[in-house]
């Protein structure tokens, strides 16, 4: 894992109307690294994706991609940089089968006519690449499937299009444990295979399984960046709670968060 982020947000900050939701915010996530982004509700965790995934515009500040400024006016800007987002619900369709899910709005054709060996053999091959097995057979109804599978397609569609840093918002919610014991698996795999992940959770657990490190963000504003393997999870709900400021006159405040 490089050191050098492939995502870098500085000093952003973004208001609506008279409420500020971020407050010069600063985060990164490194390619190969599972980010998790914590905090309690209202804190600006999905007003930052949203300005990552061009559905916000941020009122200041700068965001960064593999070192350069871009700007992201839409969804489709993020998708052509390789940002890709799975948001809670999903976003898929019931009435349709893995592969059509999988290429939802992207269809293969030829002459107005869809190519569909092409678009099964890539769905099998992305859900072999990430180790997804419990599903039987991509011509299976979505309606069909469970809770963590149907999370697994939607992470498979992801990262089907060459992306380079995927969002998950909260993608253990309402799973069984084995569910999300499968979710998490495929999650530690996307850091494994080199791409950016930046993982929303609520539930510290999961987050002390799965990430590399932890952003707090607290009433909009970053309160610092954890090192899993170096902080406990009573520091981070401090943090979260209370609060701790990442430093006080340019000396750390707390030996857990990094300066």
């Amino acid at each position: 894992m490089t050191d050098t982020p492939l995502l870098e947000l500085r000093n952003i900050t973004k208001a609506f109307g008279s409420v500020q939701a971020l407050s010069d915010v600063n985060f990164e996530v490194r390619p190969g690294e599972v980010m998790a982004l914590v905090g309690d509700n209202g804190a600006g965790k999905s007003t930052l994706v949203k300005c990552v995934a061009g559905t916000h515009a941020p009122d200041s500040g700068q965001i960064l991609f593999e070192g350069k400024e871009v700007h992201i006016h839409g969804p489709k800007d993020a998708a052509r940089l390789g940002i890709e987002v799975v948001y809670q619900d999903l976003a898929l369709c019931d009435n349709l089968d893995v592969v059509q899910n999988m290429y939802l709005g992207r269809e293969l054709n030829r002459a107005q006519i869809l190519s569909e060996a092409p678009m099964e053999q890539h769905t099998h091959e992305t859900l072999k690449t990430l180790a997804v097995t419990t599903i039987k057979s991509v011509r299976q109804p979505v309606a069909t499937l469970s809770g963590g599978q149907r999370q697994s397609v939607a992470v498979a569609r992801a990262v089907m299009w060459n992306s380079k840093l995927v969002i998950l918002d909260e993608p253990t919610a309402a799973l069984g444990v084995a569910q999300t014991e499968q979710v998490l698996a495929l999650v530690r795999r996307l850091g494994e295979q080199g791409l950016g992940v930046i993982l929303i959770s609520h539930n510290l657990h999961d987050v002390f399984e799965t990430a590399d490190r932890i952003t707090v963000l607290r009433l909009g504003r970053d309160v610092g960046i954890y090192d899993r393997r170096t902080t406990t999870q009573q520091t981070i709900v401090e943090a979260i709670t209370a609060g701790v400021p990442t430093k006080v006159a340019g000396i750390p405040a707390n030996a857990g968060a990094e300066s």
